[in-house]
């Protein structure tokens, strides 16, 4: 009787640790997902007047609930996803910023994405 009550809860504990780390996985990965960043500094290193920052605060904000969402999605769909959410930032953010301002938000955007793991 002994044994079997040594070898339920030696069971059980592996199943919890196991289950412990599935969801430790699952967060880091959905964080990774979270491109929130802060428009004060990137208005800064961009050089953005205030129209565009105020612009570009829209447009950041409309691209972290998308990047959220794919976060969020199958794991057959999240890479489509996330392509649609990255080519309609930078549309957008071709509109709102010049062509210096493009280019440095595009490398900022792609490296972002690269140390991430997205890309």
């Amino acid at each position: 009787m002994k044994k079997i009550v040594l070898m339920v809860v030696a069971m059980l504990s592996m199943t919890m640790s196991y289950a412990e780390n599935e969801n430790a996985n699952n967060t880091q990965s959905v964080e990774a997902y979270d491109m929130s960043v802060n428009i004060r500094k990137l208005a800064v290193t961009l050089g953005m007047t205030v129209d565009q920052m105020e612009a570009v605060e829209e447009i950041h904000r409309t691209f972290c609930a998308e990047m959220m969402f794919a976060a969020h999605a199958n794991k057959d769909e999240r890479e489509e996803l996330i392509e649609k959410a990255v080519k309609k930032d930078t549309r957008f953010m071709s509109y709102i910023l010049d062509r210096d301002q493009y280019r440095k938000y595009l490398i900022l955007l792609n490296t972002t994405l690269r140390n991430r793991g997205l890309k």
